[in-house]
């Protein structure tokens, strides 16, 4: 393949709108969760990823699938879990069975935030969402992502 292969091309034209469309996206959903509740895009993934945990086995995510989850490397997540738990919206503490383990969960100030942030980064996305439907590049993976189901 060289540099002007329309496959590559065209290939490179669809990251760049898959790219955009994300880009996009997660800007209106950062200002709105800034402004509304004074917390960031990732700082609302976190939260929302670890709201999830339950007790008994496979319950607690260690802080590699909290990083996947969140789509952040470790040390990043770490700073990040640091940074909400100075803010009393995280807890942090010893696996009961492991030591070596730490596990970190949402506190009750950090659920009423999520509560409160959920309906707001809901409407943003749908707005979003809606405004890249109308450019015509966005529109297709504006549909691809609306018949998305939930991942497992």
């Amino acid at each position: 393949m060289t540099a002007t292969d329309p496959a590559l091309t065209a290939l490179a034209q669809g990251w760049c709108a898959l790219s955009l469309l994300h880009g996009r996206i997660e800007a209106h959903i950062e200002r709105a969760l800034q402004s509304g509740h004074d917390l960031s895009v990732r700082e609302y993934s976190l939260l929302d990823v670890l709201s999830r945990q339950h007790n008994g086995e496979g319950g607690h995510l260690q802080m590699k699938q909290v990083a996947d989850a969140v789509v952040l490397s470790q040390s990043a997540t770490t700073r990040l879990v640091t940074r909400l738990e100075d803010r009393g919206l995280l807890s942090r503490y010893l696996c009961p069975t492991d030591r070596r383990g730490i596990y970190t969960d949402v506190t009750d100030a950090g659920l009423h935030l999520l509560d409160q942030a959920r309906p707001t980064n809901d409407k943003a996305l749908r707005e979003a969402l809606d405004d890249a439907a109308r450019n015509p590049e966005l529109a297709p993976l504006v549909r691809v992502v609306e018949s998305l189901a939930a991942p497992a």
